[in-house]
């Protein structure tokens, strides 16, 4: 058994008289007498240190930790400086913003006295080494459950080093430092009972810099060094910087995504008797959107993180609850969520009305107009959980009637196309079992079955070209195809400029009336969509091979018509014709193989 790497960090927090210089970013403070008009001088504005930038930072980081994962992500401080210093342990009593900030105050800044030559940032990387090869008391309950079993437990964790770097040698001489202290310590801690060898180690450093100043280090992504360690470098001004850049690093190594929860009516502070609308960032586990994003349905909804993330934030609508009181919802998934910035003051105001047991429902923004409730804020023992809302029909309905048929008012469903795709995706047992197979059988069939289900609309009004699969024949069956040929290619393109024809010509399209949902029966809009709909077929499948991104080539050469540009036009017609030559030269070549006298 194998705990993930992100079950234990060691934050190693450089402690030396360098970290007391200034982090160049300034502070306004005095922002009462700016306002008073002339005569009044305000206060200079004040710095940080680098020291308290970086210990900012990491208990940030640490925030985010404990309130989404409270109990199964440990975090430890160290501080280096002449020697190194444990702030705290992996005891779940310690795991907490407040004992971090007590052991923050009690250690005190970086000290002026201290002789730099005396403080060396190798101190804390070996300690934390050794910290790692600590068991936690999940991992020491898990290896006496193992032991009757004889099962190994692997140990695994990662060390972010916050300090300053001086040159792509000195990284050098730092990742050489902690590979020796790695396998030192996995001899001490073979046969130690509160110990165990490290298998892997992640040592990320953050390479804090002040504003403005340019450094010899560069950043690097993250590489192998050995099969017990592995090093990558990110380099950072302080200051906010420094903050966003830790925050970042949480949401890739916690898997965490953002959600913008936007139209917040707020009264203003200053005048309670207006409102205006304000956005709220929050930080979840990434499953929460894990549909969509798997999808690929979020046209419109991403967004660059408002808050300064270097990712993505997914937009949700506030919806105004309608009462104090819970409904029972049919949820399909719950998970923590923490604000972003959780100091401001619409965080604040979200926060305490959840927490006041109100519920709010969120909507994903629609250009067509039409409301999609896919989640819900509430909080449950004092704990504030995004829940993702079926959209599908709940158990908790009544029962659809006879006339609505067996999935409720929805009577189109492709039971034909059903049947057949059933009868493709059969599966039969591997007779010889003696020969090798790479890959076997079953994840073969796995594999071809995910192809085949990437685009399957599952009623008739939901999908014109399957409707019309005279015409486009046989490109929606080669298309799933993990390889094609060069003659499966040229039937594809065949069939796409069939389409192309069709539409120059201005013929109405081959599709049932019945059922179909489409916003008008004008011809322009049906071809829109059936122009959409096999774009996003053909899209989905581009990466199978080489041979499938020709045929997306030659779609979007094809679709691309300007408006109407003559010079367009021409070239998709000069293509048509080179493709009906090809096709003929080939019938040729095969007439002539199969009745040799001809020649």
């Amino acid at each position: 058994m194998a705990y993930p790497v992100s079950h234990k960090t060691v934050f190693v927090l450089d402690h030396g008289p360098a970290m007391m210089a200034s982090s160049k970013e300034n502070i306004d403070f005095d922002v009462f007498n700016k306002s008073r008009g002339p005569g009044i001088i305000p206060l200079a504005p004040v710095t940080k240190s680098l020291w308290t930038c970086n210990a900012e930072a990491a208990v940030e980081y640490c925030r985010i930790v404990y309130d989404l994962f409270p109990d199964d992500k440990l975090v430890q401080f160290v501080a280096s400086d002449t020697s190194a210093t444990s702030l705290n342990s992996w005891q779940h009593k310690q795991q907490n913003v407040q004992k971090l900030l007590d052991c923050l105050v009690v250690l005190g800044p970086p000290g002026h006295k201290t002789d730099p030559s005396d403080c060396s940032i190798v101190h804390g990387l070996t300690h934390a080494v050794e910290v790692l090869c600590e068991l936690t008391e999940k991992q020491q309950d898990v290896r006496l459950a193992l032991e009757e079993t004889e099962t190994t437990l692997q140990n695994k964790g990662r060390i972010i080093c916050m300090t300053s770097l001086k040159s792509d040698r000195h990284v050098q001489s730092l990742q050489e430092a902690v590979q020796e202290a790695i396998i030192q310590h996995n001899q001490l801690s073979a046969n130690a009972d509160s110990f165990m060898p490290l298998n892997y180690c992640e040592l990320v450093f953050v390479h804090v810099r002040p504003v403005g100043r340019k450094s010899d280090s560069i950043s690097s992504p993250k590489k192998s060094v050995s099969p017990l360690l592995s090093v990558e470098v990110h380099v950072t001004d302080s200051g906010r910087s420094v903050a966003t850049k830790v925050v970042g690093l949480a949401q890739r190594h916690y898997e965490l995504f953002s959600t913008t929860v936007t139209g917040i009516p707020m009264k203003e502070e200053q005048n309670s008797g207006s409102s205006a609308n304000y956005d709220v960032e929050l930080l979840h586990s990434r499953d929460v959107h894990l549909e969509a994003l798997n999808s690929g349905n979020t046209e419109g909804l991403l967004i660059q993180s408002k808050e300064g993330l270097p990712s993505q934030s997914l937009t949700l609508k506030w919806c105004t609850p309608k009462s104090n009181i819970m409904e029972l919802q049919n949820c399909v998934g719950a998970y923590r969520v923490t604000p972003v910035d959780v100091n401001s003051r619409p965080s604040a105001c979200l926060t305490n009305f959840l927490l006041s047991g109100r519920a709010v429902m969120l909507e994903q923004p629609r250009k067509g107009g039409t409301r999609l409730i896919s989640h819900m804020l509430a909080s449950h023992g004092g704990e504030i959980l995004i829940h993702i809302l079926s959209s599908t029909r709940s158990v908790l309905e009544d029962p659809p009637s006879i006339s609505e048929g067996c999935g409720g008012r929805i009577t189109d469903y492709r039971i034909h196309d059903f049947g057949e795709f059933m009868k493709e995706n059969r599966l039969a047992p591997w007779t010889d079992q003696n020969i090798a197979c790479d890959p076997l059988p079953l994840q073969r069939s796995e594999n071809h079955l995910e192809r085949m289900t990437r685009v399957w609309p599952i009623a008739i009004g939901d999908t014109m070209i399957f409707n019309m699969l005279s015409h486009l024949d046989p490109l929606p069956s080669l298309i799933v195809k993990d390889k094609l040929d060069d003659d499966e290619v040229l039937e594809c393109k065949k069939a796409i400029y069939h389409v192309v024809g069709m539409e120059s010509r201005n013929e109405p399209l081959p599709v049932p009336n019945a059922g179909l949902r489409t916003k008008g029966s004008k011809r322009e809009e049906q071809y829109r969509q059936m122009w959409t709909e096999l774009e996003t077929l053909i899209k989905v499948h581009v990466s199978n091979s080489p041979q499938h991104q020709k045929v997306l080539d030659c779609f979007t050469d094809c679709h691309k018509t300007d408006g109407g540009n003559t010079s367009t036009i021409k070239q998709r017609d000069e293509a048509i014709m080179e493709l009906e030559t090809d096709l003929a030269v080939k019938e040729l070549d095969t007439f002539v193989l199969l009745n040799p006298s001809t020649k």
